[in-house]
């Protein structure tokens, strides 16, 4: 009778896997460290990537997954890519369901019979309200989940256009405990990034800088110097149009903007609904369109774990 007391009092635990584009190869590396301490989430919500990795691990595939995009180069990726002329989006989506098909889980597969409860959620386009994918075809829920605006074409499902889940709910905690989880780890991949975008580099020291600091520093110090130097540097940057930064290209204002926009609408949802346990891996210089760096983003997903190990340990105590 007490095995089964204690039984019935066990947590469920849920993980949602946010959005973050090639970050989120991420997600792996949190699977695998939690894996590791014995932590086996019962219940994932995906949003976007998350989607990906979520689904693959709920159909049991992760390792086919892992493997794969361990592999990717950048001619790899090419071919998920074609700009037609009707400009429906720069994805080649039936290569990239062939993919999903191949490493993530079969084209028919059903949401219902995966080997752990998932779901993902989209975007409605026409009324920018939340979808949310808890049964059916698990490759409908993947392409609705992922159809980021400006790479993606939106997906047609049930006279409506669906878009990236990104736009409403980027970590999806709300999903994950509406499908029952007692303790909900969610994983962030935005965390910090909007400040790696467009800013400055430090200008190269040259030996003229260097002498010039030495004679500086071996003359009598005036309080003020540094604020009148800091000054003068400021009001050069900004009205010398020669040191302005140069345009970003399309693909940087995209992902600048997906960033912000992300990171906003995460920290709004999350002072509403705070996850039990919140892991933000270091990714601040792995952009929008670099999946071939996946070892790098796994090994900030493992890292993320292990800063976090001891408040995992607690949050998942009966």
């Amino acid at each position: 009778m007490a095995d089964t007391a204690a039984k019935k009092h066990t947590p469920k635990i849920g993980i949602a896997l946010g959005s973050g584009s090639a970050r989120g190869w991420a997600h792996i590396g949190v699977l695998r460290a939690l894996e590791e301490m014995g932590i086996r989430p019962e219940i994932v919500a995906g949003c976007s990537v998350g989607s990906i990795v979520g689904a693959a691990y709920a159909a049991g595939n992760l390792d086919q997954l892992e493997k794969e995009v361990l592999s990717f180069n950048k001619l790899d990726l090419v071919r998920f890519f074609d700009v037609n002329s009707s400009f429906n989006g720069f994805v080649h989506r039936e290569r990239l369901e062939q993919f999903f098909h191949e490493f993530v889980c079969p084209k028919e597969t059903l949401i219902e019979k995966l080997e752990h409860k998932f779901a993902t959620v989209a975007t409605y386009l026409g009324s920018g309200r939340e979808m949310w994918f808890t049964e059916g075809k698990a490759m409908d829920a993947i392409m609705a989940s992922i159809s980021l605006p400006g790479l993606f074409a939106p997906f047609s499902y049930q006279d409506q256009w669906l878009v990236d889940g990104g736009l409403v709910n980027p970590v999806p905690v709300s999903l994950c405990r509406a499908l029952g989880a007692d303790v909900v780890i969610a994983v962030n991949l935005n965390g910090a990034i909007t400040r790696r975008h467009f800013q400055p580099s430090p200008p190269a020291t040259t030996n003229k800088d260097l002498n010039q600091a030495k004679t500086e520093d071996e003359q009598p110090k005036n309080p003020f110097t540094n604020v009148a130097a800091s000054l003068r540097d400021y009001s050069a940057t900004l009205f010398n149009p020669n040191k302005l930064l140069p345009a970003p290209n399309l693909i940087e204002a995209l992902a600048g903007s997906i960033n912000i926009m992300q990171d906003k609408i995460t920290r709004s949802r999350m002072a509403g609904d705070p996850p039990d346990v919140l892991l933000v891996p270091k990714l601040n210089d792995i952009s929008l369109l670099e999946f071939y760096r996946a070892q790098e983003s796994i090994n900030a997903g493992r890292e993320s774990v292990q800063r976090l190990r001891f408040e995992i340990e607690s949050a998942m105590s009966p």
